[in-house]
């Protein structure tokens, strides 16, 4: 993709209005966090750890780690935990006994958290699993931190329709289109010619390309610097996600 389809692809959300609804004055910011045992998720959970009174998490949703989701919604103190794959419902049933946290799975469910009422709605769920909850989000009209870049590759046109539609808010908050973002500095997009995104550097950033061409899996996934699941470091180490 390039950088001119990258910045074409934000241009409807009208991203400069990217303030958080207030929730009252001295009221705290109320979050759902989809994606919440993923490493986005664990560092908004840090985020909020570090700022006590500041949030209040509302709603957690995650893949298929019953045990890892229900962790998350007794630290963040959720009402509502939903999680995509119903093979780990005992484990989730079972982190949370006792602890009248609500519970449901099923990719509706996920949706259901993403509907839940909050001030901002983090969209971190890898891949285009993340597209229907983070549609109803904005179909609804949440503020969404979008840090699911599939979203806008699946569906841009429609996302940024329904964000025009119902007054939504786009926040990207991942690395690179974050960084694109800021780099914007709220300029027309059409004035914008060329843009180079830069990487970290992965684990062949001082490979030769021959030897690069004979990488196996493992090599590919043996970032150097983050740990990240297999997806986005695959992702990392092909520079697929600057392409995203």
């Amino acid at each position: 993709m390039s950088g001119e389809s990258v910045m074409q692809s934000f241009a409807p959300t009208q991203l400069k209005q990217v303030a958080m609804p207030q929730a009252g004055v001295g009221a705290p910011k109320r979050l759902v966090v989809l994606g919440a045992t993923g490493s986005i998720g664990r560092s908004c959970a840090r985020v909020v750890a570090e700022a006590p009174g500041r949030f209040a998490v509302v709603a957690v949703a995650g893949g298929r780690n019953g045990e890892a989701l229900a962790r998350s919604a007794l630290e963040l103190g959720a009402s509502f935990a939903a999680l995509a794959d119903p093979a780990g419902y005992a484990e989730l049933k079972a982190g949370v006994a006792g602890s009248g946290v609500e519970i449901a799975c099923g990719p509706e469910a996920v949706v259901e958290a993403a509907l839940r009422d909050a001030d901002l709605v983090v969209s971190a769920i890898v891949g285009a699993a993340g597209l229907a909850p983070t549609y109803a989000a904005i179909s609804a009209g949440r503020a969404v931190a979008l840090a699911n870049k599939e979203t806008l590759v699946c569906a841009g046109e429609a996302v940024t329709a329904a964000a025009r539609r119902s007054g939504a808010r786009l926040l990207p908050v991942d690395s690179e289109h974050n960084a694109i973002f800021q780099a914007m500095g709220g300029r027309d997009p059409a004035t914008i010619v060329k843009m180079t995104i830069t990487a970290s550097g992965g684990p062949f950033r001082q490979w030769s390309v021959e030897r690069i061409a004979n990488a196996t899996r493992a090599e590919a996934l043996a970032h150097p610097n983050w740990a990240m699941g297999p997806k986005v470091t695959i992702d990392s180490a092909s520079l697929m996600n600057k392409g995203l």
